[in-house]
């Protein structure tokens, strides 16, 4: 469901991810390493992705600063707003699939703070 949303923007929601994860350091930037270990689909082909979500304008590459072996990725405007546009018809798309009331909501949050604490 939430794929075929995504596609209305023009993306994949390994693209997706991409452009939330470079939202979060927002406006700086963020090497190729560390995008893909905060990746969801942790096999995911980063470099691959950028090169796509480059082509759509969303990204931008320059060398780091730091190590000049290093790419950095920035999000450009046009990203920044295709995320919020996304975003927001995403999560409209949730509110209306998942009807949960704060209670039980509650209880899945302390549950999934278990697993991830047993994970660690």
């Amino acid at each position: 469901m939430t794929s075929k949303e995504l596609k209305r923007y023009g993306l994949t929601h390994e693209q997706f991810n991409v452009l939330r994860i470079l939202k979060g350091k927002h406006p700086e930037q963020m090497c190729v390493r560390d995008i893909a270990c905060r990746m969801i689909e942790k096999n995911s082909n980063v470099p691959r992705i950028i090169d796509r979500l480059e082509l759509k304008k969303f990204v931008k590459r320059s060398t780091s600063l730091n190590d000049k072996r290093e790419t950095a990725i920035s999000l450009t405007e046009a990203g920044v707003n295709i995320l919020e546009m996304a975003t927001l018809k995403v999560n409209k798309l949730f509110e209306e699939t998942i009807a949960m009331n704060e209670s039980s909501a509650a209880t899945l949050n302390k549950l999934l703070e278990e697993i991830r604490k047993n994970e660690k």
